[in-house]
């Protein structure tokens, strides 16, 4: 069952303790990613673009996927009127299906927690979902992300619930908004990332304005 690959998958991504693992990881999943993540119910890079057009009028850009993955959020995007997308990703082989999707401007390889391949106040906004959770980017990933993103623009991420505390998460929001490079705008409630399965598995969606 598809179901099952994508459990055994989501726990080979969660237990990686090393970037390099990671990549790994995700190398051997990215041919059959969509469909397993699908049988699950993975709402969540469909769902980002609801929060993103709230925030940033159509048109506007140039907007960071920020660890895109296989690109499955650039084509609703392309879909709504946002032309100007930009990819990053840490895995090669993930990022080489995204570009298939010919909905991106441009896809990088990356690490989120590492300087990023972009000057200061590039983007309009960046968005991330399914990137701040287990075993993945640490919450100090928010610093240079932040850094890219021009005065004014917006940052839209999910976080897992399982990382929000112990990942300190809080601390990194507090400590931008103190050193006055953004400010607050809002926070879901606490809600599935998987329609179908794991319906213990939380996220919540924060938005910031860069000021």
């Amino acid at each position: 069952m598809n179901i099952d690959k994508a459990n055994a998958a989501l726990d080979s991504v969660y237990t990686a303790d090393t970037p390099e693992t990671l990549a790994q990881a995700y190398a051997a999943w990215a041919a059959t990613y969509d469909s397993e993540t699908a049988s699950l119910g993975y709402l969540l890079p469909f769902l980002i673009a609801a929060w993103l057009t709230r925030h940033v009028p159509v048109g506007e850009g140039p907007l960071l996927d920020a660890g895109c993955g296989t690109g499955l959020s650039g084509p609703s995007l392309k879909a709504l009127g946002y032309a100007d997308i930009a990819g990053l990703d840490l895995s090669d082989d993930m990022l080489e299906i995204a570009g298939s999707r010919n909905a991106y401007s441009e896809l990088k390889q990356a690490m989120l927690g590492g300087p990023l391949p972009w000057p200061d106040g590039h983007f309009r906004a960046f968005f991330s979902t399914g990137v701040f959770t287990i075993s993945h980017a640490p919450a100090s990933s928010l610093h240079e992300l932040v850094r890219i993103t021009k005065k004014g623009g917006h940052a839209i991420f999910t976080v897992r619930d399982q990382v929000f505390e112990s990942g300190g998460f809080q601390a990194v929001f507090d400590e931008l908004e103190m050193v006055g490079k953004w400010r607050a705008v809002e926070a879901s409630p606490w809600f599935r990332c998987y329609a179908i399965a794991e319906p213990e598995a939380l996220v919540r969606t924060f938005v910031f304005e860069v000021i």
